[in-house]
């Protein structure tokens, strides 16, 4: 399962989640708890969130995390990665 989430909206990330086509969700974090508990926010007050992203086992343990994505190229990344 993919999911994204952002501290957006949640019809702002529907309307992005249309625009661009996305296959998943797009959760919203509006106070920015998950995105500091991952790593994404220094605190809830942060305007936006880091881009990174974790995969995450069905035991729910975090098997990779990529501090640093670059959109273009991350989509190949984990597809190689989970290969």
């Amino acid at each position: 399962m993919i999911l994204g989430i952002s501290f957006d909206k949640p019809v702002a990330n529907r309307r992005f989640q249309e625009k661009y086509g996305f296959p998943f969700d797009l959760l919203s974090d509006e106070s920015r708890e998950v995105g500091v508990a991952y790593g994404a926010a220094d605190d809830t007050s942060a305007k936006s969130a880091r881009r990174i992203s974790y995969i995450i086992g069905t035991d729910g343990r975090i098997e990779t995390v990529y501090a640093t994505v670059k959109a273009a190229e991350h989509p190949e990344q984990v597809l190689k990665d989970l290969g």
